[in-house]
């Protein structure tokens, strides 16, 4: 490395040599010349040159037919045989397999489950919206019950103050006996003893001189005014005698004016039976 490093500085520095002393450095200024082109007479110009189409180049003659030439058949490839499956990776998919057939049944249960509970509170909810709402109804009717009882307690002490009343105020000028449970002033009907007093107040008027078997009783409906005046008589039930019967009717138009009863009235209608052996 020495050698040639001097060696080569010796080369360039002689280059430098030649260079510096074989050129001129010396510069020099360019001589000027010029020129005057002038024409005698004007001249026309001649007409352009129009070039013709190129003829065109006859056809080349059609290259002859390349021969066919048939491929070689291509040897079939022969597949490599498949390696043999590893029992270990088999194991691992199968065991794969079965944790997530696990995970899969694991989430089914659980969601059935939760299920269940939704379903379970839901119908424990409608069971007590439907305890209560026949608790409502069971307190509403038992409220309506006693309103009614109440409404018909009332209406009931109601009637009885004015039957109080109105027994207060029948008793006022009442004439019957004090064993009476009757309200009105007066008894409606007549008393126990005035069928016989009618019976004998009539009786002597009857005109009939047959027997008759069996004593029957001929009954009759006799009306009469305030005054006591007979208005009308009616044959109710007959004796089976019609001549009886007819003699009972005979006497009580007889008769004319009924009897007064024990309070001073005379009863508006009265029932009476004749017998013909009384």
């Amino acid at each position: 490395m020495g050698t040639g490093a001097v060696l080569a500085l010796l080369v360039h520095a002689g280059l430098v040599a030649a260079l510096a002393f074989g050129v001129s450095w010396r510069a020099q200024a360019p001589e000027t010349v010029s020129a005057e082109l002038w024409s005698a007479l004007p001249q026309v110009a001649a007409p352009r040159l129009v070039e013709s189409a190129p003829k065109p180049p006859p056809p080349e003659p059609a290259p002859p037919p390349k021969p066919v030439v048939e491929p070689k058949p291509t040897p079939p490839v022969e597949k490599a045989a498949p390696p043999p499956p590893d029992p270990e990776i088999a194991l691992r998919r199968e065991r794969l397999e079965r944790e997530k057939q696990a995970r899969e049944k694991a989430e089914q249960a659980r969601i059935e489950k939760a299920k269940a509970e939704s379903d379970r509170k839901e119908k424990e909810r409608l069971a007590k919206l439907e305890r209560d709402r026949l608790a409502k109804a069971q307190r509403e009717q038992e409220l309506r019950e006693k309103q009614q009882q109440e409404k018909a307690a009332e209406l009931r002490l109601a009637q009885q103050r004015e039957e109080n009343l109105k027994r207060m105020m029948g008793q006022i000028g009442a004439t019957g006996s004090p064993s009476s449970t009757g309200t009105a002033a007066q008894d409606s009907g007549p008393s126990r003893s005035y069928a016989g007093r009618l019976v004998a107040h009539i009786k002597p008027n009857i005109v009939f001189t047959d027997t008759v078997a069996g004593n029957p009783a001929a009954e009759v409906e006799v009306r009469a005014g305030p005054t006591g005046v007979i208005v009308s008589r009616r044959l109710v039930k007959s004796s089976g005698n019609k001549d009886w019967d007819e003699a009972v009717l005979r006497a009580i138009d007889r008769t004319g004016t009924l009897p007064r009863d024990v309070d001073g009235r005379v009863p508006s209608t009265i029932l009476v039976a004749f017998r013909p052996q009384e």
